[in-house]
């Protein structure tokens, strides 16, 4: 009597929970991250943190060698109090050896006026009794002319050896060497490196002793309670997303362990992504707690649409002619295609919202090469 039926499987039409995922890769990150780096080149000293250790705000981490900070602090300080001292002599007119020359200048020229002037006057009373003529006299007066330019002249550069603009040069060079003294300092305070923040040691690339260049990483810290993953979808998939759909989180280091989260931020744009075109999304961590690390590449899954307890059948049952949703329904030992109405769909399942009721059985392929068509006379096989 089955002599030239076809075997093929069969389902029935049940009621199920359904949903449709997405599936994309992404990348770990921190909400709250420390990188710490070596302001400049040094050699590590001491380590006090391990990976994996927490940390508390303001707790030691590292320390480097502070050996070249203090000799540039040293050299700094010398800087600063060599240019304070010469724009202090600057307004003082000149250096202590400066000023007492001057001084010494200013005497001897007022003493050659004094003299001079004296001359004059004894060589004019001379002249007026007749015991001096008048080219003595006037010899007698340029030399008192000439003691006066002199101390004209001294009393010129005692007041004015230095002007305005040199001493705004000065106080721009005193402003300069304080400055290099005060990154000296920060130098000197970044050879003792400390956690700003409460955290969790995830990354120290370094070992004590080892030479770092300047802006060399030293070791990370973060809250590994606050994460989140910036996932890649494709362009055809960002349709599907919307801020708030679960997220389930699986990392290949850890088989069997999943997190979950959601959507916090949408793909708002489409970029360039080697060949493909995709989409940024950021995803909660909900449930993070010290197991999941920062910069792991990790696979999300976002469910993007979920119902429960709808008529379902299997995805191999669907066939699809142009804008036509069919299946094979079995009826009395023949095929029957029949019209449905769909609605979620997944890899799997689909949800069936019209065409079809509980208890229907569907086919869902031959167990031979043979192909289904409406009306073949068929054995079910569950």
């Amino acid at each position: 009597m089955t002599h030239g039926k076809v075997t093929v499987r069969v389902a029935a039409v049940e009621y199920q929970d359904i949903r449709s995922t997405v599936s994309t890769n992404g990348k770990v990150e921190s909400v709250s991250d420390y990188q710490a780096s070596a302001m400049m080149p040094g050699t590590v000293t001491k380590l006090f943190v391990e990976v994996g250790q927490k940390v508390s705000a303001g707790q030691e981490l590292i320390r480097m060698d502070d050996s070249d900070q203090l000799s540039r602090v040293a050299s700094a300080q010398a800087n600063v109090a060599a240019a304070e001292a010469t724009l202090q002599n600057m307004k003082r007119g000149g250096t202590t050896a400066e000023t007492l020359s001057a001084s010494n200048d200013l005497q001897a020229a007022q003493l050659q006026k004094q003299q001079a002037a004296s001359a004059l006057t004894s060589l004019q009373n001379l002249e007026a009794k007749g015991a001096a003529s008048a080219n003595e006299v006037v010899a007698a007066q340029q030399k008192l002319q000439d003691a006066e330019t002199r101390l004209a002249a001294v009393q010129s550069r005692r007041t004015g050896t230095y002007g305005a603009s040199d001493l705004v040069t000065q106080e721009a060079q005193v402003a300069q060497a304080r400055i290099a003294l005060q990154a000296a300092e920060s130098a000197l305070g970044g050879v003792d490196i400390r956690s700003p923040m409460a955290g969790t040691v995830y990354s120290v690339p370094v070992q004590e002793h080892d030479f770092v260049p300047g802006g060399g990483v030293l070791l990370n810290v973060a809250d590994l309670t606050r994460l989140h993953v910036r996932a890649f979808f494709d362009e055809p998939e960002i349709g599907k997303l919307a801020v708030g759909q679960p997220v389930k989180i699986v990392w290949d280091a850890k088989p069997g362990e999943s997190w979950h989260g959601h959507i916090l931020q949408a793909p708002a744009t489409i970029i360039p992504y080697g060949t493909r075109n995709i989409g940024e999304c950021v995803i909660s961590v909900d449930d993070a707690q010290d197991d999941l690390l920062p910069n792991t590449n990790v696979t999300v899954t976002v469910i993007t649409k979920e119902k429960a307890h709808v008529l379902s059948v299997p995805r191999e049952a669907l066939h699809t002619a142009g804008q036509s949703d069919f299946v094979y329904k079995v009826v009395n030992g023949r095929l029957l295609k029949t019209p449905v109405q769909l609605g979620v769909v997944n890899l799997t399942q689909v949800e069936i919202t019209g065409g079809l009721v509980e208890g229907d059985t569907v086919a869902l392929d031959a167990t031979t090469e043979a192909e289904l068509r409406d009306g073949l006379e068929v054995k079910a096989q569950p």
